[in-house]
């Protein structure tokens, strides 16, 4: 066997859930700004409507995977219905999910358990990266 320490799979669970949440956060973020550069060449330019079919798509299934990450964070981190409500408003307007992860990493809703306990963050101030 190894001599490292084994971590407990709940918190191996943990960051791969958080680790997943963040990058999905940046891809709908870069898909906004596709379909919105996109409809850019279909709406003003008039020459291409193949960006909005393409980043369109892509957006789609990007924002319905944040937004079942989103509810996966809530169950597995304990996130109070506030934090749930704020991270599906930030899949809205565009680039609000990377504010609304920057935030969270921040005020330490990437821990387990931090958003329903007040003193949480002075007791276990490492987070789950």
């Amino acid at each position: 066997m190894s001599d490292q320490p084994q971590r407990p799979a709940a918190t191996s669970d943990a960051r791969i859930l958080v680790r997943a949440f963040r990058i999905v956060a940046t891809l709908e973020a870069v898909t906004w700004l596709g379909l919105l550069i996109g409809m850019y060449f279909k709406w003003i330019a008039k020459s291409t409507e193949v960006g909005v079919r393409i980043f369109g798509s892509l957006h789609g299934a990007v924002f319905v995977t944040f937004v079942v990450l989103s509810i996966a964070m809530y169950v597995r981190l304990g996130w109070r219905p506030r934090t749930l409500l704020l991270a599906l408003v930030s899949s809205l307007p565009p680039f609000a999910t990377i504010a609304f992860e920057v935030w969270a990493a921040r005020t330490g809703r990437f821990v387990p358990g931090a958003d329903r306990c007040s003193d949480f963050p002075s007791r276990y101030p490492t987070s789950v990266r």
